[in-house]
């Protein structure tokens, strides 16, 4: 989930893409694969896997690039097109749903049976996405500077805050999921029916404001904002390197983030505890994103992504790098990954123990984190919006959204 420093617009990928057209060497014919996927902070590695499977295979596979922010509009652009990728990557749920008709069966795949239970994406009866991993995301922490024990309620969060002798309390960043998307996921999980809740909220049939636990949210929100550096002036790279040497003493992320502390000197312990509200002690933990294969493409591409898929998820250097290079937590019987870091360590006992609360951001409508909540958001920390008018806001753009 890292917005990475490289980008690589999609209006170059489809001008690359018709120029091949233009001179008679178009993907039909070439033995060549694209692949377009929105988890940025594997990119360089992605990259190198690329050109191993080549040199393995004589396959090319040309790796896509774009910001975090833009892909699902991106992609939804190219596969307008025909200039569509052939595999993607998408969040199960919404957007998954959203797109089915893109999407070609890979219910064929060898080890679509050792996937564990739930994580591959069925959509209409079929399996159509393979799971990276598992992801949790909930308040980061260094122990030299905070007691993740302490954090055991929203008035023990918001005092931590208000009292915390570190240069920043809590850290959220600007970009749209790390500034409103995951954070706000902890009051709707939390509710006794998340899904059915949710139904609610789309229907108008119930307002945030009213939920105590989303009043919770509200005062944390109210409480970075009056005792925590403004997040629309960090980004997620100052916001993990500000954690990483000791500035901050919490912020608000997932595992994903372990390979930007791996470039630091840390000294302290750290892990990830659940964001308090009503009590909760337990992270949000889900399939992030998968493999998805472009309907559209030629039977010889489908077929040519099929085994690239194959060959990552069963062959040594694939599986090699989805344990050791992508640091993924494992989503297949037989895989095994004994060089985790503590923070993806919290989150796979979290999966062992079963102390886990489910992503229903994969459910919210979708695009709207970039369309309406993260400019509510960022409205919110640059005025004296009240933590209710903020409620509010953001209750009328998912009802707008559903609508």
């Amino acid at each position: 989930m890292k917005m990475g420093k490289k980008v690589l617009g999609l209006t170059m990928a489809l001008a690359t893409v018709a120029a091949l057209g233009l001179t008679g060497c178009g993907k039909e014919d070439s033995g060549k694969i694209t692949i377009f996927q929105s988890k940025t902070e594997i990119m360089s590695d992605l990259n190198a896997l690329a050109k191993a499977y080549t040199e393995e295979t004589g396959v090319e596979v040309e790796v896509w690039e774009t910001t975090g922010d833009n892909y699902y509009s991106d992609l939804k652009t190219g596969l307008s097109t025909e200039a569509g990728a052939t595999l993607f990557s998408l969040q199960p749920g919404a957007e998954s749903v959203e797109l089915a008709d893109y999407l070609a069966d890979l219910g064929d795949l060898s080890f679509v049976g050792k996937i564990g239970a739930g994580m591959a994406d069925e959509v209409n009866g079929k399996i159509v996405g393979i799971p990276y991993t598992v992801e949790g995301f909930g308040l980061i922490y260094d122990k030299d500077l905070v007691d993740p024990a302490s954090l055991n309620s929203t008035q023990a969060l918001l005092d931590f805050m208000a009292n915390s002798t570190a240069d920043n309390a809590l850290g959220l960043s600007q970009e749209d999921y790390f500034l409103i998307a995951h954070i706000l996921n902890a009051p709707f999980a939390v509710q006794s029916n998340p899904e059915g809740y949710l139904k609610d909220v789309l229907a108008g049939s119930t307002r945030l404001a009213d939920n105590e636990a989303f009043q919770e949210f509200a005062q944390i929100m109210e409480g970075i904002r009056a005792n925590c550096t403004n997040p629309v002036d960090i980004t997620y790279d100052n916001n993990c390197g500000d954690f990483a040497t000791g500035k901050t003493a919490l912020i608000h992320q997932g595992n994903w983030a372990s390979g930007m502390f791996a470039d630091y000197d840390v000294t302290f312990d750290m892990g990830i505890t659940a964001v308090p509200i009503q009590g909760n002690n337990k992270i949000s933990v889900s399939v992030p994103i998968a493999w998805y294969l472009n309907a559209d493409a030629s039977e010889k591409e489908q077929k040519l992504a099929k085994d690239f898929l194959e060959w990552l998820y069963t062959s040594k250097t694939g599986v090699d790098y989805l344990m050791n290079k992508f640091n993924f937590i494992p989503v297949v019987d037989g895989m095994e990954n004994t060089n985790l870091d503590p923070v993806n360590t919290s989150v796979s006992n979290a999966v062992i123990s079963g102390n886990t609360i489910p992503w229903v951001m994969s459910d919210w409508p979708a695009g709207i984190v970039s369309t309406d909540l993260a400019p509510i958001t960022k409205e919110f920390f640059t005025s004296d919006m009240t933590g209710t008018e903020l409620l509010d806001k953001l209750n009328d753009a998912f009802v707008a959204a559903a609508n």
